[in-house]
């Protein structure tokens, strides 16, 4: 086995409220060769399908699941650029140069990822502003040095005392940071599109396909199915979100289990400007709207990632986000029409890892640990496509495998 099965949602998120979008895809009944196999048809696998398929490379998906069946339904979909690690922490980690860089390489990403997003017309998006909210991580003093230094590393942020964030966005006695220009969409649509976008190209797509062996030559890769077919092709990209493949843990990063729910249709008592709302807490905070006026609230992570135990808490969590989300705003109705749990990927610095897998010729991972995977998502596509065309990534040495 590759990599270690996870049950990796619970519950009934809301994007499942539709019907899910129909993704071409076919049996593999004998052996088969690409240029790519992307193991994953999740939203990082559907990106880096669409970016390899897009510079003429013969790519072949798998998925032991089925396409956006994992992770990817239980993401609450905040796109930011702002990584969950302040830039103040992270300079001191990993020193101010790399922290800028990491910072705008997100930023950079976003944007990239959303003007891709409009020339492909894959799923409605809006953007969004977005409060950061002081909590126990960050009081309003250090929240304000926070925004100093992302401005002096070219982020347009302000900094809006209690007084200023009351008047504004009506809740009390917390300062917080606006940032700007961030994107909210729906992931499940997003990933099917990036998909069927893909397999438009001549991408092809097999599930259910379990991996359960790998031969990694120098100039090739050879995989064995759990059915005893054969895939042989150049390069291998494991795609598998948090469950690791070959046993190969990143330094610093770890799976934990986090909590959501969405409240009923209510437009009109929704807060001013329908920004993002999270907090510099651990555990935090963190808010969205949808289209029909839903509110989604999740977080309360935990460090462990045992499926029963966390699916044992769903209830409990539940009340806990509720009663957060009153606290922000008393005049919201906060009943939970959906409530799911799911396991998702953080790392003592809140960035991924991306790049090739120690000791295995040509098998890269990417793995979007860290709150801004679906950000992170697209720089993976990114450094992927550059290493496999030869080009090489300015910033790929930010996110390489470290263990």
């Amino acid at each position: 086995m590759l990599t270690r099965k996870r049950d990796l949602r619970t519950g009934r998120s809301v994007w499942q409220e539709k019907r899910a979008p129909s993704v071409p895809g076919w049996k593999l009944l004998a052996d088969a060769r690409a240029d790519v196999v992307v193991i994953g048809a999740g939203i990082s696998g559907a990106m880096v399908a669409d970016a390899l398929s897009e510079v003429g490379l013969d790519v072949l998906i798998v998925d032991r699941r089925g396409p956006v069946r994992g992770s990817t339904v239980a993401s609450t979909a905040l796109l930011q650029y702002e990584i969950d690690q302040p830039l103040t922490k992270l300079s001191r980690q990993i020193g101010e140069e790399a922290a800028i860089r990491a910072w705008r390489r997100s930023r950079l990403a976003l944007d990239g990822l959303y003007a891709r997003i409009r020339a492909l017309s894959l799923a409605p998006m809006r953007r969004r502003d977005s409060l950061y909210l002081a909590g126990d991580l960050l009081d309003a003093e250090a929240l304000s040095h926070e925004g100093e230094a992302r401005r002096r590393a070219g982020f347009e942020t302000a900094f809006l005392g209690t007084t200023a964030v009351e008047e504004r966005f009506g809740i009390a006695h917390r300062a917080a940071l606006l940032g700007y220009d961030n994107v909210e969409v729906d992931p499940r649509a997003l990933a099917a599109g990036f998909l069927r976008t893909a397999i438009g190209r001549g991408a092809r797509l097999a599930s259910p396909v379990e991996i359960v062996d790998i031969d990694a030559r120098p100039r090739s890769v050879v995989l064995r199915t759990k059915a005893s077919t054969h895939i042989s092709c150049r390069h291998v990209v494991f795609c598998t979100g948090y469950e690791i493949p070959l046993g190969l843990e990143p330094k610093g990063h770890q799976a934990i289990s986090t909590w959501a729910i969405a409240t009923p249709a209510q437009p009109r008592r929704l807060w001013p400007e329908r920004c993002f709302v999270w907090e510099a807490s651990e555990p935090y905070l963190y808010l969205r709207t949808t289209p029909d006026g839903r509110v989604i609230c999740g977080g309360e992570d935990e460090d462990f990632v045992d499926e029963e135990a966390r699916d044992r808490l769903i209830a409990a969590k539940t009340k806990t986000l509720q009663r957060k989300l009153a606290g922000l705003f008393p005049e919201l109705d906060i009943r939970a029409d959906f409530a799911w749990a799911g396991t998702f990927g953080a790392s003592a610095t809140g960035l991924p890892t991306i790049g090739e897998l120690p000791g295995l010729k040509n098998c890269w991972a990417v793995m979007g640990f860290g709150g801004n995977g679906i950000t992170y998502s697209r720089i993976g596509a990114e450094i992927v496509r550059a290493g496999l065309t030869g080009k090489g990534d300015p910033d790929a040495e930010l996110y390489a495998y470290r263990t």
